[in-house]
């Protein structure tokens, strides 16, 4: 029985993290890359300005680099041990659950490198900026990965905005599930716009 309610409380977690704050910092991070389509400048700008933040490493390591490690930890033993879901959902939810596992897979691989070529590399004495960024996606392997990936990143968590709300009880309805299915596909396609031109725009 407490494990069982141990189970509600962690999944609980790791559906709440997923979206406060890893959802908020996905977009706030999309949305300040985005400013490389309007220019160099305008990308250098928005770069610094998150750069010059007080608390920075405090606030990254709190409110990013812990919740993505507990996110994907447990998100790989639910991906583990919730097999005795299939069935119990329609034909087109159990394949949204197993590409939400497949997608949090390479999204966490997809943050480990990214990490890697951008902000660990600033400990080495590399600028945070444009040229950085160009650098890396100039290479036709890296561009590809990162579309990939980032189309792979914005389904997860727009997908995950339907498990976090039927999770959390708010839609309970299968009416509301449905019709929030459909909200997170433009929520998909909008985001995944944001990010993919994003990237383009480095090159």
């Amino acid at each position: 029985m407490a494990h069982s309610k141990n189970q509600f409380y962690l999944r609980r977690l790791h559906s709440l993290l997923g979206v406060i704050p890893l959802g908020g910092f996905l977009l706030v991070h999309l949305l300040v890359n985005h400013q490389a389509t309007q220019g160099v400048e305008a990308f250098n700008k928005a770069a610094n300005m998150m750069e010059s933040l007080p608390f920075l490493y405090a606030l990254e390591i709190i409110m990013i680099y812990i919740p993505i490690l507990y996110h994907a930890v447990y998100g790989v033993h639910i991906a583990f041990t919730a097999s005795h879901n299939i069935g119990h959902h329609s034909y087109m939810r159990n394949w949204m659950f197993l590409f939400q596992r497949i997608s949090g897979i390479l999204t966490f691989i997809f943050v480990m490198i990214h990490m890697w070529q951008t902000r660990i590399q600033k400990f080495f004495g590399q600028e945070v900026n444009f040229d950085m960024v160009h650098d890396i996606v100039s290479n036709p392997f890296w561009l590809v990965f990162y579309i990939v990936c980032i189309i792979a990143v914005v389904f997860h968590f727009s997908n995950g905005l339907w498990s976090f709300l039927v999770t959390w009880g708010i839609l309970q309805s299968p009416k509301s599930q449905k019709v929030f299915t459909w909200v997170s596909l433009v929520i998909f396609i909008v985001v995944s716009y944001i990010g993919v031109s994003a990237i383009l725009a480095f090159v």
